[in-house]
């Protein structure tokens, strides 16, 4: 489960968060049936249609099998084509499954030729993931890993190449003539929402992860969501909460936490709040703190430099590792911590960050019960889900990414496309 705690809030704050969530009621209820005009992007919203038995089973039975011959699998993706696998491989990657390597995600020569050094020696599958086969980072990627998979496997090459794109599309059609794999791309899920499709789900389960908990964390969540009172909806109070702070003047979250495992999470997170309520010249800009190592550095402009964030930290619950600081005969100074986990010396540092930082600026937690593949579903569905409400609410297209095109007009020209 998740919880979301308040920090320090005063009572002018809980009457505005509440008025808010009363005058925006509608906002919950319109999301909870689903809209019309968001009917193209909204396959994520019920988490069944793209991540039922039947998906996951066929899912589940094509990764046991890349596993079963694979050293390391090449994830071809930029964005929503990576980052929710991401998340959770770099988190939860058990022993033993194939090292998953990252490409398409830059245009870098040096990271490029460093990705194909790790290639050297490895048995190896490739899945390009693309909506939308234009974009450059992964096309470009796709070619040279192809290349290198006929020259390695020659006539087998095409048995370890996979495609995840829409039907129809060109990268469909480079499967059917020369028999790569293809996996389907839902057309009505955008990049950032499709954690619980092909897209994400293919290569966490080549990692080793527990896809199917995975998918019941988000269906809980969505239950959860779609049933709780605008009053106790969690979704929709953090949603409301975020927009009274922006109303306030603050334009940036942080999203922080002490747990390095949510590394990778912070990057799928921030491109689906700045790629969703990014746009219209309004929005909230999302960063995040790694945290205890980056309060030796951003942490003295949150605690005294301009007052433009608020702070959402993520707070794990359950104990998932243990180191006990050990005496020392050489006087160190650090007898203090004589007999100590690390875990409880990690959590000192949490509830002490907390109570200074919300001296300063408004401040909010959600309490994660146990970081496993069950919790990253729930929290995938719950930002998801918060993230829509919160675009609604401040007045934007919750699903649609104009300005991201912008840049490519100029870089195609200089290119010569």
């Amino acid at each position: 489960m998740l919880n979301l705690i308040i920090h320090n809030q005063s009572e002018e704050q809980k009457q505005a968060v509440e008025g808010i969530m009363k005058s925006k009621e509608s906002v919950l209820n319109e999301a909870k049936a689903g809209e019309k005009c968001y009917a193209d992007s909204q396959g994520w919203l019920d988490t069944e249609e793209w991540a039922d038995d039947a998906k996951l089973k066929h899912l589940e039975e094509f990764a046991k099998e890349i596993r079963a011959n694979a050293d390391a699998f090449v994830l071809i993706g930029v964005g929503g084509s990576n980052n929710a696998a991401r998340s959770v491989v770099e988190a939860l990657r058990e022993d033993g499954a194939p090292e998953i390597i990252y490409a398409g995600n830059t245009l870098s020569p040096d990271a490029l030729n460093r990705m194909m050094k790790k290639l050297e020696g490895k048995s190896i599958y490739i899945d390009c993931i693309a909506k939308n086969f234009e974009t450059l980072e992964p096309g470009s990627s796709f070619r040279i890993l192809r290349q290198y998979m006929e020259k390695t496997y020659g006539e087998e090459a095409h048995k370890r190449i996979i495609a995840t794109g829409t039907i129809g599309s060109s990268l469909e059609e480079l499967c059917i003539k020369y028999g790569y794999t293809f996996l389907e791309f839902p057309l009505n899920v955008g990049g950032r929402y499709t954690a619980m499709t092909n897209v994400g789900l293919l290569p966490m389960a080549v990692a080793g992860i527990d896809i199917r908990a995975l998918v019941q964390g988000a269906k809980d969540m969505q239950k959860r969501v779609h049933e709780e009172s605008a009053e106790n909806n969690i979704a929709y109070q953090y949603a409301c909460l975020r927009n009274l702070y922006y109303q306030e003047g603050y334009r940036v979250e942080m999203l922080s936490s002490f747990e390095p495992q949510f590394r990778f999470f912070y990057k799928w997170w921030i491109q689906l709040f700045a790629e969703s309520e990014g746009k219209d010249n309004k929005g909230v800009f999302p960063v995040a703190g790694e945290f205890s190592e980056e309060l030796h550095s951003v942490g003295q402009f949150i605690q005294d430099g301009s007052p433009i964030m608020f702070e959402t930290f993520l707070d794990v619950k359950k104990q998932n590792a243990s180191l006990i600081v050990e005496p020392d005969e050489k006087e160190d100074y650090f007898d203090y911590l004589d007999g100590k986990d690390f875990w409880e010396i990690n959590k000192a540092a949490y509830h002490a960050t907390v109570a200074a930082h919300s001296k300063k600026l408004p401040c909010l937690t959600i309490e994660v019960d146990e970081l496993d593949a069950y919790h990253f579903g729930q929290l995938f569905y719950f930002f998801q889900f918060a993230c829509y409400l919160s675009c609604k609410i401040m007045g934007v297209n919750p699903f649609d990414q104009p300005g991201v095109e912008a840049y490519k007009k100029w870089m195609f020209e200089a290119l010569g496309k």
